[in-house]
């Protein structure tokens, strides 16, 4: 096999090492806790004039999760990206279980214990609705964004890193945040098209704007991860 070859050739790191299993806790950990953060609206500006933009609490967290979806797609191939989005997709509905049963739990009947069970079911309350909107966009869109990034390596191997990062991106996030609004805008108190609009347009604007500023990061992380793993032969 020539050099060029080889380059050229996709290879997969195993998931048998602690950095794997490390990156798929984080990423568990950064959807479960931007489906808490996303059950709040949230209103930037007014930016010009009287517009704003309309997003949810989990707006600075959930980038991260593609971040880390890349690097698992890149480094350890689909199924171990499909791995974990399954383990994922399971712990985020155990999570809403959780709370569902807290919030069902006999408490205090003073004014505190009654105040503090109107603020869990305030805040918790709407969570599963979130974690529904936020289980399906996160299936298809991190599905997605791990297929491309996965068929454009087996055609192009080792090059062109950046190009597979930005178009598995592009069409993960799109799905993603289309599905999630879909679901998430009634909950959060989104009732009227155009507020809807804008809801959907600087959600993917926004996460895809910060994979593309986190790019250096990410193929940063990439290559660290490839030459800690013993089982990538790049």
């Amino acid at each position: 096999m020539t050099q060029l070859q080889e380059h050229a050739r996709a290879r997969y790191a195993t998931v048998g090492s602690a950095n794997f299993s490390i990156m798929l806790a984080v990423l568990a950990v950064v959807v479960i806790l931007s489906n808490i953060g996303a059950s709040k609206g949230v209103v930037i500006g007014p930016i010009i004039g009287e517009f704003s933009i309309i997003t949810d609490g989990g707006f600075f967290l959930f980038p991260l999760a593609y971040v880390l979806g890349d690097v698992i797609s890149e480094v350890y191939g689909f199924k171990a990206a499909r791995l974990g989005i399954i383990v994922t997709f399971v712990l985020s509905v155990f999570a809403s279980l959780v709370f569902g049963i807290i919030i069902a739990l006999p408490g205090f009947d003073d004014d505190f214990g009654l105040a503090k069970q109107e603020a869990l079911e305030l805040a918790l309350g709407p969570v599963p609705l979130i974690v529904l909107a936020s289980l399906l966009g996160f299936l298809v869109g991190q599905t997605l964004n791990s297929l491309v990034l996965v068929r454009m390596k087996a055609r192009f191997g080792e090059r062109s890193l950046w190009a597979r990062l930005m178009a598995s991106t592009g069409v993960g996030e799109f799905a993603d945040t289309l599905i999630f609004c879909a679901i998430a805008a009634s909950v959060i108190g989104i009732t009227d098209f155009p507020t809807f609009l804008n809801y959907l347009f600087f959600g993917f604007v926004y996460k895809t704007l910060v994979e593309v500023l986190l790019l250096p990061v990410t193929t940063t992380a990439i290559r660290w991860v490839k030459r800690n793993e013993p089982s990538y032969a790049g």
